[in-house]
């Protein structure tokens, strides 16, 4: 499990939005707040997050960047690029981070152990906090009407106010809301 981030995707139809909290802790020190963990790629079509070592997710992001520009933006096939090359190459499979995308049709989670996981209730989170903010994410997700950005933005919020690692300032990006 990765101290000092959540991050959680949630999906209604074509409409996608994705949260992450902006604390970055080293030890049991708060190192900065507003940290982004979250952002677009591809031209604003496709929501990347991740949790774990900043320089570690980083150098992920960029990788997949990568794999997006090389796929013309094919979600899946860049994640099978993306996840192939992470667990096989010697100085990937070393880092410690794991990541949500997201496009209009689809969300994956990423991990360097191979995996490639659609969520199958709309909702995916990773992160120190994720368990609150995914329970928050169902129960906002089944008993409202809200659009998938506010009910993401909730769910850091209410993580934030259980899990120590999570903070309350939250950055959102959505797809067709």
């Amino acid at each position: 499990m990765f101290k000092g981030t959540t991050v959680i995707c949630v999906r209604r139809g074509e409409q996608v939005a994705m949260a992450g909290d902006g604390q970055v802790t080293l030890g049991n020190q708060i190192i900065k707040a507003g940290a982004r963990k979250v952002r677009r790629l591809y031209k604003g079509s496709v929501l990347a997050g991740f949790a774990g070592s900043t320089a570690d997710a980083m150098t992920l992001l960029e990788r997949f960047e990568s794999r997006l520009e090389e796929n013309s933006g094919d979600l899946m096939r860049s994640a099978v690029a993306m996840v192939k090359e992470w667990r096989t190459d010697r100085a990937l499979r070393r880092l410690e981070a794991m990541m949500i995308v997201a496009d209009a049709k689809l969300s994956l989670l990423l991990s360097g152990a191979g995996d490639i996981l659609e969520p199958e209730n709309n909702i995916a989170a990773i992160g120190s906090g994720s368990g609150f903010a995914q329970a928050a994410g169902m129960a906002l997700l089944e008993t409202s009407d809200w659009p998938p950005s506010k009910i993401a933005k909730r769910s850091i919020e209410i993580a934030s106010e259980i899990c120590i690692y999570t903070d309350s300032i939250v950055t959102v990006e959505a797809i067709g809301e």
